[in-house]
């Protein structure tokens, strides 16, 4: 087989500077007294005032079928830059024979006017100097067609060690420099977008470590990018969580298994200065080309958002407070008073045995019964005295209540006193057992309730256990109510977390959980 020529750049013009100055292997020249053929392909009918000669005959034919590749653009110069021989390809590129070229100063008809100057210094100025850098300048073909080409330079010296011109090697780079700028430009919009989106973008690796993040990221957490990038992604996360999370990114390598991943999730993150503030995240995994996996977490600061939602509650609990203060101190004395003037009425009805005495004394029954009802309905609307027993005490009457009222079984349990220090807290525990409760009647159809309360040293759950026939949030292929919804929200406002799921034995099971706050941190 015939051996391959595989030259690099700098072997290309360290054998083509020594083939223009080696005397021809046979010693011979020709006619003219010119040296052997060399590097000129065009001898042949054409004379040079000047070819060199190859050391070896056969580096003279591979470097000959080399320069005579149509994919090689080599010209040699004279000193002043006029063109001495061009190859066939870099004819081909610009569009000129040699013999118009031959004589012509190379960058004034190649190179455009505002790179002639830059060109002409890289080109001419570096003699003797180092050569070993390229550059890359525009050239203008003859039809007027741009093209990016990037040239090495080397010298040219005779036997004697005298500089006699220049060899100039260039590549055609065009389309390259084409890929090259538009993945520039790609890479420039995405960094814009990324940089200008509202929401913190980080990336890490499988080993949890930070690898990018935006300028939201360094905005919502209170870094820098230097003090976040390389750190472990557990830095932005408040306790038990940032001890766990190196388990949990090692259970799912390991596993496979998805929890948060593909999905977005309320959780809280840890800012510089400590504070613990609530987010959504949303978490997306990558494998790259290399085969690495990254992950990309989306964090939403909804810090605004729950201080809002706070405030509207806190508005609806207020007139609700209102409202039910109105029919405790308004309609229910009113009740009242109706029901003396109708229980004097019917005493002296009776006494007068007058027939109309027995419906009036059922007229003050309803009456009465009105009044109860009234007063139950006040405090529902402001049920949670200010004091630590409030909520037992609360959620003690509105079992009463359901059982006296709707006529079915509605124990509460309470093995322990819970004491509930935070209103806010105990208000919105309330209204979700009010809610359940409201559920349970309306849509489950049960007739028996189970209330339950309980403290742990960590958080409080209450629980709402009916053995009816399924709310609808729970029915499969039914649309998830507000009533849900409603409980949700109640329990994130404070903390917490609630699911409501189909009891083993039959009916529906509300779970709600709130950690006990702190003196140090807070949700909002």
């Amino acid at each position: 087989m015939p051996q391959r020529l595989t030259l690099n750049s700098s072997q290309i013009m360290s054998k083509l500077s020594a083939s223009l100055r080696d005397p021809a292997p046979d010693g011979r020249e020709d006619q003219d007294g010119n040296a052997g053929e060399g590097l000129d392909r065009h001898s042949q009918g054409r004379k040079r005032t000047r070819s060199p000669k190859m050391s070896s005959r056969s580096d003279h034919d591979l470097l000959n079928s080399l320069v005579e590749h149509t994919g090689m653009l080599v010209m040699g110069i004279e000193p002043n830059g006029a063109i001495r021989w061009m190859s066939r390809g870099l004819e081909v590129m610009c569009g000129y024979s040699q013999e118009e070229a031959l004589g012509r100063d190379w960058v004034e008809l190649l190179v455009p006017s505002e790179h002639q100057a830059a060109t002409k210094i890289v080109c001419r100025g570096s003699k003797g100097g180092d050569r070993t850098q390229s550059h890359v300048k525009p050239m203008i073909c003859r039809d007027g067609t741009p093209r990016q080409i990037e040239w090495f330079h080397s010298d040219i010296r005779d036997s004697d060690g005298n500089y006699t011109g220049i060899l100039c090697v260039g590549r055609d780079i065009t389309e390259l420099q084409t890929t090259r700028d538009a993945l520039i430009a790609s890479e420039r919009r995405s960094s814009t977008v990324l940089e200008t989106a509202v929401n913190a973008i980080i990336t890490m690796s499988d080993q949890r470590i930070i690898e990018t993040v935006n300028q939201s990221a360094t905005r919502i957490f209170g870094y820098t990018k230097e003090e976040m990038i390389g750190q472990n992604i557990k830095m932005l996360m408040p306790q038990p969580y940032r001890s766990q999370h190196d388990t949990y990114v090692n259970n799912y390598v390991e596993t496979g298994v998805k929890k948060i991943i593909g999905i977005g999730r309320e959780v809280v993150g840890q800012r510089k200065d400590g504070t613990i503030f609530p987010i959504d995240l949303s978490v997306g995994e990558a494998l790259l080309p290399d085969g690495r996996r990254v992950f990309t977490g989306i964090i939403r600061d909804l810090t605004d958002r729950k201080q809002l939602e706070e405030k509207i509650l806190h508005i609806s609990e207020e007139e609700q407070h209102r409202i039910g203060q109105d029919i405790h101190d308004d309609l229910c004395q009113q009740l009242a008073a109706i029901g003396c003037l109708g229980k004097v009425a019917h005493q002296q009805l009776r006494k007068a045995n007058r027939a109309e005495a027995t419906s009036l004394e059922e007229i003050v029954q309803l009456v009465t019964q009105a009044n109860g009802r009234a007063r139950e309905m006040s405090r529902g609307l402001m049920p949670v005295v200010l004091d630590s027993a409030g909520l037992m005490a609360a959620l003690r009457d509105l079992a009463q209540g359901t059982e006296r009222i709707f006529r079915v079984s509605c124990p509460f349990r309470c093995d322990r006193p819970v004491q509930v220090m935070d209103n806010k807290i105990a208000t919105q525990l309330f209204r979700i057992a009010q809610e359940a409760v409201a559920n349970a009647i309306k849509h489950s159809h049960a007739d028996r309730i189970e209330i339950s309360l309980n403290r742990d040293n960590e958080q409080l759950t209450l629980i709402i256990r009916d053995n009816g026939v399924g709310i609808p949030d729970n029915v499969s292929g039914q649309r998830t109510g507000m009533g849900l919804l409603t409980m949700s929200h109640r329990a994130r406002m404070v903390g917490g977390s609630l699911v409501a799921n189909a009891d083993e034995h039959g009916g529906t099971v509300v779970h709600c959980s709130v950690p006990l706050p702190t003196s140090n941190s807070a949700l909002l």
